[in-house]
């Protein structure tokens, strides 16, 4: 009797193993970021953020694909700085330690000569990477990081970095931002330039802010493969997550019908899941990695801010782009989610919080609050046109003035412009597209 016997081997990562497999590498990246200096790139406000003399490590974080390589390339290049270049979202670059990463600077230092500032990117995937920044922050190199988890970057800088980091968080494109990039006039108030921003406005509230969205035609496509790459990489095999299937039917799900109010007891019964902990847990994940935006109910006691938080979708993209979403347009909640991705923009920049206030008798959408200071309280429709929706808009504002304290009242809409008086109190109804435009 003869046996056959097949001996299949598993595919290998092609890693780098040598200098010269890194030079090559590093050659690349090189060509590739030196690039860019052809294209036409976006300012964006959280360039004033990063300080490039500043002895701290500047660390840009948020959602993949949100444009945080290109903000520290415009950034370092605009300011004239000599840099050297290296990302670790590459498969060649796997299997890099905290032995190799002496190696990654030797290279560097042939491929670019000499430099003064250091850009990492995509830093978090690398084991040791804390104390090899903190190395050259002793010796006076100016480091800038990328980093899509903020938890890991956090906790990694918390432990070896402390008082040696700023953070700067990065959005995708905010309508401003996409209104230059598309060459939308955003200051004439013609007839027909309005009417072009518009229409503009339109088109960003369904396809959102994600800055390579404006260039490719599979929109849909392109959204859930970039799910599925921060749900499988950035948050199952960190966190080593068993029970992948039902986890990511709980992120599609949340996505689909957010903003709304977590209730963790009852997702835990729908995705079968053994606890209501364990659900907090894998939300936790989502807002770490730029998925979902959480939001705290307003209220003076901490258990409740703790418990009752209400979630968004840190784009409109995500809302109902992906495969399997059946959220249609739903153009009311896209509209507060568009409000409340310009308010973390704002309120990041003045130092602000963002709660929403729900209540027996009523509710606002948001309470913005500087400290224990109530600011502005904002209420968002998409047609206040009929007289219920508009009374129930108006007296959700009068509680929140009421609870608050606040004077100054905002309802946003799709189209609407007004300034009115309700019991004693002045009403600004604006546009969100005009509103979101002011600070521009």
């Amino acid at each position: 009797m003869s046996w056959i016997v097949f001996i299949t081997f598993a595919p290998m990562k092609q890693t780098v193993t040598s200098k010269r497999e890194l030079e090559i590498v590093l050659l690349e990246q090189k060509r590739e970021i030196t690039n860019r200096s052809k294209e036409l790139l976006c300012p964006r406000q959280e360039e004033s953020l990063i300080d490039l003399d500043s002895p701290q490590a500047q660390v840009v974080i948020g959602v993949r694909r949100s444009g945080k390589s290109t903000l520290c390339f415009q950034t370092l290049r605009n300011a004239g700085k000599t840099f050297a270049y290296v990302n670790f979202d590459d498969e060649r670059l796997a299997g890099v330690g905290t032995a190799q990463l002496n190696d990654v600077l030797e290279v560097l230092y042939k491929v670019y000569g000499e430099f003064s500032h250091l850009f990492l990117d995509e830093i978090q995937d690398i084991e040791g990477w804390p104390l090899f920044v903190n190395r050259l922050l002793r010796q006076k190199m100016h480091v800038i990081l990328t980093g899509s988890n903020a938890k890991l970057l956090s906790s990694d800088l918390a432990t070896h970095l402390t008082g040696r980091s700023s953070e700067v968080s990065l959005y995708p494109f905010s309508f401003g931002e996409y209104c230059t990039m598309k060459a939308v006039d955003t200051h004439t108030m013609t007839t027909d330039k309005i009417a072009f921003r518009r229409a503009a406005f339109d088109d960003y509230a369904l396809r959102g802010g994600f800055p390579e969205l404006m260039h490719v035609k599979d929109g849909r496509r392109y959204v859930t493969d970039l799910v599925d790459n921060i749900l499988r990489r950035d948050i199952e095999q960190r966190y080593h997550i068993t029970y992948t299937a039902e986890f990511e039917a709980l992120a599609h799900h949340l996505l689909n019908v957010s903003p709304t109010v977590v209730v963790t007891k009852d997702l835990a019964g729908t995705f079968s899941f053994k606890s209501a902990h364990t659900v907090a847990n894998y939300i936790q994940y989502l807002k770490q990695a730029y998925l979902l935006v959480g939001v705290k109910k307003f209220s003076a006691k901490s258990k409740v801010r703790a418990t009752q938080e209400k979630v968004y979708a840190v784009d409109v993209a995500l809302m109902n782009q992906c495969e399997d979403a059946y959220a249609g347009e739903n153009l009311g909640w896209r509209l507060e989610t568009l409000v409340l991705s310009h308010l973390i923009r704002k309120c990041k920049m003045e130092g602000w919080d963002v709660y929403y206030l729900s209540e027996r008798y009523g509710e606002c959408d948001f309470v913005v609050c500087c400290g224990n200071r109530v600011v502005q309280c904002i209420q968002v429709s998409y047609d206040i046109s009929a007289y219920k929706t508009r009374k129930r808009e108006l007296n959700g504002l009068m509680l929140a003035a009421k609870r608050t304290g606040c004077d100054d009242l905002l309802l946003l809409t799709d189209h609407h412009y007004e300034d009115m008086d309700d019991r004693g109190r002045t009403i600004k109804i604006r546009p969100v597209y005009e509103w979101t435009l002011e600070d521009e």
